[in-house]
């Protein structure tokens, strides 16, 4: 049975993105970005704090359910070529195609060089790595971290498949049949909060970004556990998700709380770890609880945008970026300028989707893709963007 409210979720995380990249053109400084608008905002940080709490770990869960699925009737060698496939080469043509857009009009904005477009790609793109250098996969860091994940774990996730009666999946099972049993879950993470984000800020350079890889592999592990034990976690969710509601509420206003009261320190550090981690555990149960209520369904809109989503992932902060350089320096009302790069970035994935990849056999892999002529399923895109049961 195919969840489609893992699709919704799925595609409404990434159409969040959109306003979250073009929030970083507007937040404060102290919250990097590649090209600032002329007028920054310190308040724009807490929407952008509560969306950002949840909405990489979510989608890092859906990967993990995603992966068990598309492991349901594949051997391990076919899954690992599939996610080479359609995670691999995508991440290799955004690297020489799409990011480069970002790099030149970033370092042309800070007068780091100078020239046209041109005279930049392809002979100086790919000097060194970023941010001294070029070269660089910017929003695509998710690609190579879930590839990294997917290939690692297949022996654990195999032997699970083989072993349904494993004690891990027996426990997972007994705890999710509790409404606050699924908070056991916050321990391991809140460990890795306390112990290693202090040591290892987030990079994703990959190569020593230990938190980010041992976080978020926690969380794509999570994902295959529960969607393994099938409609227990979900009538849990579905039943309980008011509870969870009020919970994420409480976690984010005493995370706020937290942040603007107090400084910094070792009490405040490891206070913080857990009301971080309870509250985005909360509105992850929260969003899956409403999700499997109210869109569990199919529908023609879901049908497209679930082919529709990785290569508007792909193509978006280049195309809010593009626009961003335009405005950034304009004395326009900010308003209008957030108006037009959320409009304008949509409008134009849209119409490259459309009139392009959607179209052309040849394109459709680049992006993560099946050829429409291929016999395998057209939604069986790469793990972190689909859900699908068989």
């Amino acid at each position: 049975m195919r969840r489609y409210d893992l699709d919704w979720l799925r595609v409404i995380v990434f159409l969040l993105l959109i306003f979250y990249h073009v929030g970083m053109f507007f937040v404060a400084p102290d919250w990097g970005w590649h090209i600032k608008n002329n007028i920054t905002y310190e308040w724009v940080k807490y929407p952008m704090l509560f969306l950002n709490q949840w909405r990489l770990p979510i989608l890092f869960v859906i990967s993990g359910m995603g992966t068990s699925y598309a492991l349901s009737k594949r051997t391990a060698i076919q899954f690992a070529l599939e996610r080479i496939k359609k995670l691999l080469l995508p991440l290799i043509f955004g690297m020489l195609v799409i990011v480069p857009p970002q790099v030149y009009l970033e370092k042309l904005s800070k007068g780091k060089i100078s020239g046209s477009y041109l005279d930049f790609w392809p002979s100086q793109a790919f000097i060194g790595t970023y941010p001294e250098g070029n070269i660089s996969w910017h929003h695509l860091w998710f690609i190579p971290y879930l590839l990294l994940f997917s290939l690692v774990l297949i022996p654990v996730f195999i032997f699970l498949r083989n072993n349904p009666n494993h004690i891990i999946l027996r426990k997972t099972a007994q705890i999710c049949t509790s409404k606050w049993g699924l908070y056991w879950f916050i321990i391991p993470l809140y460990l890795i909060e306390s112990f290693i984000e202090p040591f290892f800020k987030e990079t994703h350079a990959l190569i020593g970004d230990w938190f980010v890889i041992i976080n978020s592999c926690t969380l794509f592990f999570y994902g295959f556990l529960l969607i393994s034990v099938k409609d227990i976690f979900w009538k849990t969710v579905q039943e309980h998700k008011a509870n969870y509601l009020k919970c994420g509420i409480i976690g984010f206003s005493l995370l706020i709380f937290t942040i603007t009261a107090f400084d910094d320190g070792y009490i405040r550090h490891f206070t913080e770890a857990l009301i971080k981690v309870f509250s985005f555990w909360s509105w992850i149960l929260t969003l899956f609880g409403y999700a499997s209520k109210y869109l569990n369904k199919p529908n023609k809109v879901l049908t497209y945008c679930n082919e529709a989503v990785y290569p508007f992932y792909i193509l978006h902060q280049t195309i809010t970026i593009i626009i961003g350089y335009f405005l950034m320096n304009l004395q326009w009302n900010s308003f209008y300028k957030f108006t037009i790069m959320c409009i304008g970035t949509f409008v134009f994935s849209l119409i490259i989707y459309e009139f392009l990849i959607r179209r052309w056999s040849l394109i459709r892999p680049l992006f993560g893709l099946h050829n429409k002529k291929s016999k395998a399923t057209l939604y069986y895109q790469s793990t972190c963007f689909i859900s699908k049961t068989n």
